[in-house]
Protein backbone atom coordinates (compact mmCIF):
# COMPACT_ATOMS: atom_id res chain seq x y z
CA UNK A 1 0.00 0.00 0.00
CA UNK A 2 1.41 3.39 -1.00
CA UNK A 3 1.76 6.15 1.56
CA UNK A 4 -0.15 9.37 0.93
CA UNK A 5 0.44 12.67 2.73
CA UNK A 6 -2.53 14.16 4.57
CA UNK A 7 -2.53 17.42 2.60
CA UNK A 8 -2.36 15.52 -0.70
CA UNK A 9 -5.20 13.19 0.32
CA UNK A 10 -7.45 16.10 1.36
CA UNK A 11 -6.78 17.75 -1.99
CA UNK A 12 -7.44 14.51 -3.91
CA UNK A 13 -10.67 13.94 -1.94
CA UNK A 14 -11.76 17.46 -2.99
CA UNK A 15 -12.09 18.96 0.47
CA UNK A 16 -9.82 21.82 -0.60
CA UNK A 17 -9.17 23.33 -4.01
CA UNK A 18 -5.37 23.37 -3.73
CA UNK A 19 -2.74 21.55 -1.69
CA UNK A 20 -1.59 24.93 -0.37
CA UNK A 21 -5.02 25.62 1.12
CA UNK A 22 -5.11 22.08 2.57
CA UNK A 23 -1.73 22.75 4.17
CA UNK A 24 -2.94 26.04 5.69
CA UNK A 25 -6.03 24.36 7.14
CA UNK A 26 -3.99 21.52 8.67
CA UNK A 27 -1.49 23.94 10.19
CA UNK A 28 -4.35 26.15 11.41
CA UNK A 29 -5.88 23.28 13.39
CA UNK A 30 -8.95 22.84 11.17
CA UNK A 31 -8.09 19.19 10.45
CA UNK A 32 -7.62 16.58 13.18
CA UNK A 33 -6.33 13.06 12.49
CA UNK A 34 -7.61 10.46 14.97
CA UNK A 35 -8.65 13.25 17.37
CA UNK A 36 -5.24 14.99 17.37
CA UNK A 37 -3.72 17.84 15.41
CA UNK A 38 -1.49 16.55 12.65
CA UNK A 39 1.23 17.72 10.32
CA UNK A 40 0.81 17.96 6.55
CA UNK A 41 3.25 15.13 6.03
CA UNK A 42 1.26 12.67 8.19
CA UNK A 43 0.74 9.41 6.29
CA UNK A 44 -2.97 8.69 5.90
CA UNK A 45 -4.15 5.15 6.58
CA UNK A 46 -7.33 3.41 5.48
CA UNK A 47 -9.80 3.34 8.38
CA UNK A 48 -8.45 6.55 9.96
CA UNK A 49 -10.91 9.06 11.35
CA UNK A 50 -10.62 12.73 10.36
CA UNK A 51 -12.39 15.80 11.75
CA UNK A 52 -12.56 18.60 9.19
CA UNK A 53 -13.95 22.05 9.96
CA UNK A 54 -15.05 24.03 6.90
CA UNK A 55 -16.85 27.29 7.57
CA UNK A 56 -19.74 26.60 9.92
CA UNK A 57 -19.67 22.85 9.38
CA UNK A 58 -17.62 20.11 10.98
CA UNK A 59 -17.38 16.75 9.25
CA UNK A 60 -16.22 13.50 10.79
CA UNK A 61 -15.14 11.12 8.08
CA UNK A 62 -13.55 7.69 7.82
CA UNK A 63 -10.90 7.12 5.13
CA UNK A 64 -11.97 4.28 2.82
CA UNK A 65 -9.28 4.51 0.13
CA UNK A 66 -6.06 6.34 -0.70
CA UNK A 67 -5.28 8.43 -3.75
CA UNK A 68 -2.57 10.88 -4.75
CA UNK A 69 -4.42 12.06 -7.84
CA UNK A 70 -7.32 14.48 -7.96
CA UNK A 71 -10.12 13.04 -10.07
CA UNK A 72 -13.83 13.58 -10.57
CA UNK A 73 -16.20 14.27 -7.70
CA UNK A 74 -17.77 10.80 -7.81
CA UNK A 75 -14.37 9.14 -7.51
CA UNK A 76 -13.32 11.56 -4.78
CA UNK A 77 -16.40 10.72 -2.69
CA UNK A 78 -15.46 7.05 -2.89
CA UNK A 79 -12.28 7.86 -0.91
CA UNK A 80 -14.17 8.55 2.33
CA UNK A 81 -17.42 8.01 4.20
CA UNK A 82 -19.00 10.55 6.52
CA UNK A 83 -20.34 9.17 9.79
CA UNK A 84 -24.11 9.16 10.29
CA UNK A 85 -23.77 11.23 13.47
CA UNK A 86 -21.75 13.88 11.63
CA UNK A 87 -24.23 14.04 8.77
CA UNK A 88 -27.20 14.42 11.15
CA UNK A 89 -25.41 17.15 13.11
CA UNK A 90 -24.54 19.09 9.93
CA UNK A 91 -28.15 18.93 8.71
CA UNK A 92 -29.40 20.10 12.11
CA UNK A 93 -27.00 23.07 12.13
CA UNK A 94 -28.01 23.96 8.56
CA UNK A 95 -31.68 23.97 9.58
CA UNK A 96 -30.88 26.22 12.57
CA UNK A 97 -28.97 28.65 10.36
CA UNK A 98 -31.84 28.70 7.88
CA UNK A 99 -34.32 29.43 10.69
CA UNK A 100 -32.12 32.23 12.04
CA UNK A 101 -31.88 33.86 8.62
CA UNK A 102 -35.36 35.33 8.85
CA UNK A 103 -35.09 36.35 12.50
CA UNK A 104 -34.67 39.85 13.88
CA UNK A 105 -31.00 39.17 14.62
CA UNK A 106 -30.00 39.22 10.98
CA UNK A 107 -30.62 42.39 8.98
CA UNK A 108 -32.95 42.30 5.99
CA UNK A 109 -30.48 44.22 3.84
CA UNK A 110 -27.03 45.76 3.97
CA UNK A 111 -26.84 49.14 5.71
CA UNK A 112 -26.66 52.13 3.40
CA UNK A 113 -24.07 54.89 3.70
CA UNK A 114 -26.06 56.87 6.29
CA UNK A 115 -26.73 53.79 8.44
CA UNK A 116 -23.06 52.78 8.35
CA UNK A 117 -22.04 56.22 9.59
CA UNK A 118 -24.57 55.99 12.42
CA UNK A 119 -23.25 52.56 13.39
CA UNK A 120 -19.68 53.87 13.42
CA UNK A 121 -20.72 56.80 15.64
CA UNK A 122 -22.36 54.43 18.13
CA UNK A 123 -19.25 52.24 18.20
CA UNK A 124 -17.04 55.29 18.83
CA UNK A 125 -19.27 56.36 21.73
CA UNK A 126 -19.06 52.88 23.24
CA UNK A 127 -15.26 52.87 23.08
CA UNK A 128 -14.72 56.15 24.47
Amino acid sequence: MAKVRLDKWLWAARFYKTRGIAKQMIEGGKVHYEGQRAKCSKAVEVGAMLQIRQGWDERIIVVKALSEQRRGAAEAQALYEETADSLARREEHAAQRKAMKGSELSPKQKPDKRSRRQLLEVKELQRG
